[in-house]
């Protein structure tokens, strides 16, 4: 989206922010060029009464910003219970995870995805498993695997100063960024951290729907917190082998990892479980070893804080030269303007406003 911005107007819509007491809201922030919308509902508000209320907030911005000729692009398939009435040039659905097999997902999602695709101009998927699941599911659908912004990453290979709350833990260090939910392998994690106490386990992210409780504790475990984006490389360059400990579940039976590539620009080896598209391409090509058992999980370590990282890096990034988010957009920008034109007029999507409802 902040590649799209640089032509268009976009406004990226988040899921409303509930407390008591307050009058439904819009709050409007710029992130880059990228206007975020959150709604603000109270929290008494039944669900039908939250749906009405975001209609009616998102139709009044549409009519104050002067919204008139854009595309709906969307993020989950929920956002159609306020926006199923818009009239937009083109319909994208950007489906970047089987959201029905995550944790508390809605009853109705499927119904909704249903509906969705039936609407969809272009669907677009966020890895080749997703794409293979559901290819017969839209005649003009599409896979892109994550892609990286390299030299953001790239910054891990020459951090010096780590940050605070990292620089005290001891060494060799195992990490993982990401959100902590249902998709962890939390029994790994813990029977990882007590077969070698001498390696320090450093997780960063979130804690989402799953209890806290249920998180291993060892002395060699460290739970740091979400981080902004900004700061993931310092902590990255800090640590000796990059982690994707995922479980194999229905949660992750359609993931493909954008950390995959993120930790390869960073200059890490990295260790994942057999998640499908890790292991293909980044698994198949010597890129990443993959291990899902205690023992395999901790040689494939042992293994990659010893190899010639010199070797390794020039091989990861011969691999990331093939890829980018601007030449990932640029596809995606292509079959976007297909997609808005039609026999009658022939036009450019350049101008025209984007709208989406975000996940």
């Amino acid at each position: 989206m902040t590649r799209c911005a640089r032509d268009r107007r976009v406004y990226f819509v988040e899921e409303p922010i509930y407390r008591s007491g307050i009058e439904p809201s819009l709050e409007v922030t710029a992130a880059g060029a990228v206007n975020v919308i959150v709604p603000h509902l109270p929290e008494e508000m039944s669900a039908d009464q939250a749906i009405g209320a975001q209609k009616a907030l998102l139709d009044r911005l549409m009519d104050d910003q002067n919204i008139r000729d854009f595309v709906a692009w969307y993020y989950t398939p929920m956002a159609l219970d306020f926006t199923s009435h818009w009239s937009p040039r083109a319909v994208v659905y950007d489906c970047m995870d089987e959201l029905s097999a995550f944790k508390g997902a809605p009853a109705t999602l499927k119904q909704h995805e249903t509906e969705l695709l039936k609407k969809a101009s272009l669907v677009l998927t966020g890895g080749q498993s997703l794409y293979e699941a559901k290819r017969h599911s839209h005649a003009n659908i599409h896979p892109f695997p994550s892609s990286v912004d390299v030299a953001h990453f790239g910054r891990a290979r020459r951090m010096t100063i780590e940050p605070s709350d990292q620089a005290m833990i001891g060494r060799p260090r195992l990490g993982f960024f990401g959100v902590i939910d249902e998709r962890m392998d939390l029994a790994l994690i813990d029977g990882v951290a007590s077969a070698r106490p001498d390696w320090h386990i450093v997780m960063l992210g979130p804690v989402v729907k799953i209890d806290p409780v249920a998180l291993p504790r060892r002395p060699n475990i460290h739970y740091l917190g979400a981080k902004q984006y900004q700061e993931l490389p310092g902590y990255v360059g800090g640590w000796d082998v990059a982690m994707l400990p995922f479980a194999r579940n229905d949660a992750t039976r359609f993931i493909s990892p954008t950390k995959t590539p993120e930790y390869m620009a960073a200059g890490k080896p990295v260790v994942s479980t057999s998640i499908r598209d890790v292991v293909r391409p980044y698994g198949q090509q010597g890129l990443v070893r993959i291990a899902d058992q205690v023992e395999t999980f901790v040689s494939a370590c042992s293994e990659a804080m010893v190899e010639d990282s010199v070797e390794r890096t020039a091989r990861a990034d011969a691999f990331l030269r093939q890829t980018s988010w601007d030449g990932t957009w640029n596809r995606i920008q292509s079959l976007v303007e297909r997609a808005c034109r039609t026999p009658e007029k022939r036009r450019s999507l350049r101008a025209t406003a984007d709208l989406a409802p975000a996940s």
